[in-house]
C-alpha cells in the first residue's frame, strides 16, 4: 500500500484565490498557501507558536515535542485540545512537565518559519546508534522519486512549501506538507507516535535543504536515511557523519549525491535506462529549496 497519508491540494482551507498582475501588466489568477499561526502548550506551559497550514495539528504538536524531547516515546497523552479559533492546541500528559529552563536555552535554525533546536539535543543524538545494517537501493530512489514527485500536491498547486515523506523501501507512504519543512517532518513523528509505528525500515524523502535541522530531527527519530531533492549545508553533513546517517541530496531523475553513509547504498539499478525527470514535476517559479 502507498500513501496512507497524502497531500490534499484541493482542501479549500489550505489555499486562497488571490488577484494580482504579471510581467505584461496582466490581471492573473493564483492559488496561494495559507499561513497561520498556531500556539503549542504540553499541560498548563506555553511551548512555542509556529506558523503552518494547520492541516494536521495534533500531529504537528506531538511531533514538535516529541523531536524537542518535551515530550517522551513511553509518555501517556491523556487529551489533545485544539481550538481553531484561539489557534491553540494543547497537549495533555499524565506525567507533570515543566520545561522553563529548557525553553531558556532555544537555538533559532536557518530553517523556514523560524524552527527551533534545543542545545541538549546536541548531546542526546550522540548516543543514538542507528542500525548499520539498513540498505538503501538506487532502484528506490528513483521509483521513490517519480511516485512522489507525480503526486498531487500543494507543492505542484501552489508552490511556496516544502513536504516530507516516509518511505519504506520503493514504497511512499507517509506525505506531509507545510510552510517549514521541520514542521512537515514533525507531523510524521507526530503520525507514527499516535499510531505505534517504529522507524525500522525506514527512511525520509524531503523537497527542502538537508541542514543540521533535519538532520537532527531524523536521527532523534532513529531513522538511517535522509533523501532530499534539494542540496546541503556544511553543518548537516558534518552532524550526518558524526551519527552516521545516509544523507542522500541532488535526488532528481537518475541523479542524486551522497555525503554521509555510503555505505548503505546498493547500486542494483543502472542510472543510464533511468529517464530525466520530467519537466513537468518542476512547477515553474516556484521556490521548494
Amino acid at each position: 500500500m502507498e500513501f496512507t497519508v497524502r497531500p490534499d491540494p484541493e482542501n479549500p482551507s489550505l489555499t486562497r484565490d488571490m488577484c494580482g498582475l504579471d510581467q505584461d501588466g496582466k490581471e492573473i489568477g493564483l492559488r496561494v498557501i495559507e499561513e497561520r499561526p498556531l500556539t503549542i502548550f504540553l499541560n498548563a506551559q506555553e511551548i512555542v507558536t509556529v506558523m503552518t497550514i494547520r492541516d494536521h495539528p495534533e500531529y504537528l504538536a506531538l511531533g514538535y515535542l516529541l523531536n524537542q524531547r518535551m515530550l517522551l516515546p513511553d509518555d501517556d497523552v491523556t487529551a489533545i485540545d485544539f481550538d481553531p479559533d484561539i489557534e491553540i492546541i494543547v497537549v495533555r500528559t499524565k506525567r507533570k512537565t515543566d520545561y522553563e529552563e529548557k525553553l531558556r536555552k532555544k537555538t533559532l535554525t536557518s530553517g523556514c518559519a523560524q524552527g527551533t533546536v534545543f542545545g541538549d539535543l546536541m548531546e542526546h543524538i550522540e548516543g543514538i546508534e542507528l542500525p548499520k545494517d539498513a540498505v538503501v537501493k538506487t532502484s528506490w530512489l528513483y521509483s521513490l522519486s517519480h511516485k512522489i514527485n507525480s503526486q498531487p500536491s500543494l507543492y505542484l498547486t501552489a508552490g511556496a512549501i516544502h513536504g516530507c515523506v516516509l518511505c519504506q523501501a520503493d514504497r511512499p507512504l507517509i506525505y506531509m506538507e507545510d510552510v517549514g519543512r521541520h514542521n512537515a517532518i514533525d507531523k510524521i513523528a507526530g503520525y507514527m507516535f499516535r499510531n505505534g509505528m517504529t522507524p525500522e525500515g525506514k527512511m525520509f524523502y524531503t523537497t527542502g535543504r538537508l541542514t543540521s535541522e533535519m538532520v537532527l530531527k531524523t536521527v532523534q527519530m532513529g531513522i538511517p536515511v535522509l533523501i532530499s531533492r534539494s542540496g546541503f549545508t556544511a553543518w548537516g553533513v558534518e552532524l550526518a557523519r558524526r551519527t552516521n546517517l545516509t544523507l542522500i541530496g541532488r535526488a532528481k531523475g537518475k541523479r542524486f549525491i551522497a555525503l554521509a553513509g555510503e555505505e548503505r547504498i546498493l547500486f542494483d539499478a543502472d542510472a543510464r535506462t533511468v529517464a530525466d525527470e520530467a519537466r513537468h514535476h518542476r512547477r515553474k517559479g516556484s521556490s521548494a529549496a
